[in-house]
């Protein structure tokens, strides 16, 4: 079995849940991926960094990758990790949702990794609207970084794409909805 279709297998034992729930764009839905239950999986974990590291490790002058806490955090890390592993070192970031209330009031985690200016992917587990990922990429680039496109775990292929396309940058899901529910 390939480390996709592992990767694949794990997402639907404890990611996939077909029940109604209000998902983060504010939309109804009669199932849900809750990409942490698998990126928070030891193996799932590994997997997940292993094959965003592959989605990633080409692009272009790529200095770090990141996104919204609390779902890109794991993806983030692992990613990172994966790719110290691999010989081509990427640093890993959060944004947070509120600046930080006490300390530095920062927005952004891991910025001593970051150049000013410096290129970053950001990371989601899950993409819907795209809303999130538009934020995040706001968000990045308030703090002088430059986004150059958005990787997912999965893509529900409900409009996402199309907005963060929009808004001028690619996006690539490891899965799509049809994938995991094929």
């Amino acid at each position: 079995m390939s480390e996709k279709e592992r990767l694949k297998k794990i997402i639907i034992e404890l990611s996939y849940e077909k029940r109604n729930v209000t998902l983060a764009s504010g939309r109804q839905s009669d199932f849900y991926f809750d990409g942490k239950q698998t990126t928070l999986h030891p193996e799932g974990g590994y997997l997940t960094g292993k094959l965003f590291f592959e989605a990633v490790k080409d692009v272009e002058g790529l200095e770090g990758v990141g996104g919204l806490t609390l779902g890109a955090d794991p993806i983030a890390t692992a990613t990172s990790v994966v790719s110290f592993l691999e010989g081509k070192p990427v640093p890993g970031f959060i944004i947070r949702k509120e600046p930080k209330g006490h300390g530095t009031g920062a927005w952004l985690e891991g910025r001593k990794n970051l150049k000013p200016g410096a290129k970053v992917v950001i990371v989601e587990d899950v993409v819907t609207s795209g809303g999130s990922s538009i934020k995040a990429i706001k968000r990045a680039e308030e703090e002088g970084l430059v986004v150059l496109g958005v990787v997912t775990l999965v893509d529900r292929e409900e409009g996402g794409r199309e907005n963060i396309e929009k808004e001028g940058y690619w996006l690539k899901s490891i899965f799509t909805k049809s994938e995991i529910l094929a």
